[in-house]
């Protein structure tokens, strides 16, 4: 039960677009055996669906700006192979690792972000 509202809220939360790998990774480190790179995998398949559903319902609102959207799918699909092939060089210690410094930036970023009004 407690994988299934990991997931239900990881839905959630990416379709606001807040990252539900936020929640999805961790939860998946604590309450399972999977390796670390089964669980990023995990992460990246649960992506496609909510991916998909958020363009198609913020594309809907006027809420995408197309004319970053080359640039960015352009730049992030080599990226995205690149990050691919260095979680599989590294231990699931280390993604482990990095990733708590990630979500650590982020929350530090957010704290000191200044709010815009938007």
């Amino acid at each position: 039960m407690i994988l299934f509202l990991a997931g239900l809220f990881s839905g959630i939360f990416g379709g606001m677009g807040i990252g539900g790998g936020t929640l999805l990774i961790p939860a998946l480190t604590f309450l399972t055996d999977f390796t670390q790179q089964q669980i990023q995998g995990i992460n990246l398949i649960y992506f496609i669906p909510s991916a998909l559903a958020a363009v198609i319902i913020h594309n809907r609102k006027g809420n995408i700006e197309k004319s970053v959207l080359k640039p960015m799918v352009i730049s992030a699909i080599p990226a995205c192979a690149a990050g691919a092939f260095a979680a599989m060089l590294l231990s699931g210690s280390m993604l482990r690792k990095l990733f708590a410094v990630f979500l650590l930036l982020i929350g530090i970023m957010e704290l000191f972000k200044k709010d815009t009004g938007k």
